[in-house]
């Protein structure tokens, strides 16, 4: 941040009085603009007993598996977030049974938060961000064409569970940043 989005002003990288790290204050003004980690928020759609994917289609990893996740909006909860987005992603209602997973990725100030729930009438389609949707038994889950590492680690921990019976919420910091693999 080089300016003020308040008066255009020059902004500094200063520790504020009665604050404990640097922030972004504006020279002229003195609007501190705090910047805050973003909320990814999604589900883990299910239907009989297979979990709904979808193919992005769009950066970052295009092509790749992904569960139904996105940015939250303004004015909306995390719950109302990850409905929206499956419904935008996958084009499906849910039945949300409730907070699943919950990661932490300090290193690139994202959180992401995850549902578990069941796809209402098992009807789903690609959205506009989706190449296409599908739904996978544990066996056919493409592991090694999953966009992230939290999707991976969401399924895998949802299928340990599902053969418990036990759907705790799973909470975990996950400190490495993922790179791209070469091709």
């Amino acid at each position: 941040m080089k300016f003020c989005s308040s008066c255009g002003g020059k902004i500094t990288m200063l520790i504020p009085e009665g604050d404990n790290r640097e922030r972004h204050v504006c020279d002229s003004c003195n609007t501190i603009h705090y910047q805050n980690p973003r909320i990814i928020a999604g589900t883990l759609p299910v239907y009989e007993d297979k979990v709904l994917l979808c193919r992005r289609a769009i950066e970052p990893r295009y092509g790749f598996w992904t569960l139904p996740a996105g940015f939250m909006e303004n004015g909306e909860t995390t719950q109302e977030a990850a409905e929206r987005e499956t419904w935008e992603e996958a084009e499906a209602k849910i039945d949300i049974a409730g907070l699943y997973t919950l990661y932490d990725l300090p290193h690139i100030n994202q959180v992401y938060m995850f549902y578990r729930g069941t796809v209402i009438d098992g009807k789903f389609g690609p959205g506009q961000e989706s190449l296409e949707t599908q739904l996978f038994a544990e066996s056919e889950i493409p592991w090694g064409e999953l966009a992230f590492p939290t999707i991976g680690r969401t399924l895998k921990r949802y299928f340990d569970d599902r053969k418990s019976g036990d759907f705790e919420v799973h909470i975990e910091e996950i400190k490495t940043s993922w790179k791209k693999p070469k091709e």
